[in-house]
């Protein structure tokens, strides 16, 4: 059987696909993997089809690969399908193939998945359900050559109480790891934040001490910060701590309160990161992608958005962004 697997969106490797190269190999069938592109003149024909996405925004470019690959099957969280690696394989499978991806030389995966909380704007909840194990730190690592450096997927770590164990470990094996899904600052305790101060957290590159987390909304502000100190308590000061923040996603959201979530971390040295919700068959807003952009390549620290704004011709009035700019 010849097998295709399609990585629609992503830097890191993609798990689901990882899975499924493992399983089909593993029956004997021929595997291969191709990052998203239109269908070559040579390509040959595939006895099943597999394009997986991340990201909702991924979704325009379905229709291309569903015209080049009629009998592709689409998955992962930024689809809307519900077909997932074990509802295809028809049980639990933990065993990855990182043979498509040889400049890759750290270990990925997931300790647990599923989260407790249910955000109207994630698919985890629905996807996964609650929290449950899936694998020891030991089983994540491939072992020696391979270096010490994990890519944590959870999108939950702390939600199951196996969360301890993966602590002690960490700090046993000696191993630095990227929690890059981020930890829930909304539920952090004393006892967590002491946890999370003990290992050596980095960014995706592993070059500098990043740990990430999300502040969605305005109404979270009061949590979001007790959270904060709660990690700058135990040692983990604000210039650690990588933001993910929403935008674009709630309806009542305006300028203002972006630009306040936004001043409100910068000034306490938190890194903000901004995220633009893709809604289903809408365009981002230009405004939003360019905040985006400004804000994500650190050009804040660099440029005012103003001269930023200008200088990138939105079709949006640079005139209202300077009332907001200049009241904040």
């Amino acid at each position: 059987m010849q097998v295709l697997l399609i990585q629609v969106d992503g830097k890191l490797p993609n798990i689901a696909l990882m899975k499924l190269a493992h399983w089909h190999r593993a029956q004997g069938h021929t595997v291969t993997l191709i990052r998203r592109r239109p269908r070559d003149l040579f390509d040959p024909s595939y006895d099943k089809v597999y394009a997986s996405a991340i990201f909702s925004a991924s979704e325009k470019f379905f229709p291309q690969i569903k015209s080049d690959w009629p009998n592709a099957i689409f998955g992962g969280t930024g689809t809307t399908n519900g077909e997932t690696v074990e509802s295809i394989i028809g049980r639990e499978y933990e065993f990855y193939d990182y043979q498509d991806y040889p400049h890759f030389k750290e270990s990925a995966g997931f300790t647990k998945r599923g989260c407790r909380l249910s955000c109207s704007f994630c698919v985890v909840p629905e996807k996964e359900g609650k929290p449950y194990f899936v694998n020891s730190i030991n089983d994540i690592w491939r072992g020696a050559p391979y270096p010490r450096k994990l890519h944590l997927l959870d999108n939950d770590f702390f939600g199951h109480d196996s969360w301890r164990n993966h602590i002690r470990e960490i700090i046993d094996g000696h191993f630095r790891v990227c929690l890059s899904q981020g930890i829930n600052v909304r539920m952090i305790t004393t006892e967590t934040a002491e946890a999370l101060a003990s290992i050596q957290y980095r960014n995706t590159s592993f070059t500098r001490r990043v740990l990430y987390c999300a502040w969605d909304n305005l109404r979270d502000e009061n949590i979001f910060f007790a959270g904060i100190n709660r990690l700058e308590t135990a040692g983990i000061p604000p210039s650690h701590v990588r933001a993910y923040m929403l935008i674009g996603f709630d309806k009542n959201e305006t300028w203002d309160r972006i630009w306040y979530r936004f001043q409100r971390m910068v000034e306490r040295g938190i890194e903000p990161y901004p995220m633009v919700f893709h809604h289903r068959g809408q365009n981002p807003s230009a405004d939003l992608k360019c905040f985006q952009r400004w804000t994500n390549r650190g050009l804040y620290r660099i440029i005012p958005w103003i001269d930023y704004r200008r200088q990138t011709k939105s079709h949006e009035s640079v005139a209202a962004w300077r009332r907001v700019y200049a009241a904040a």
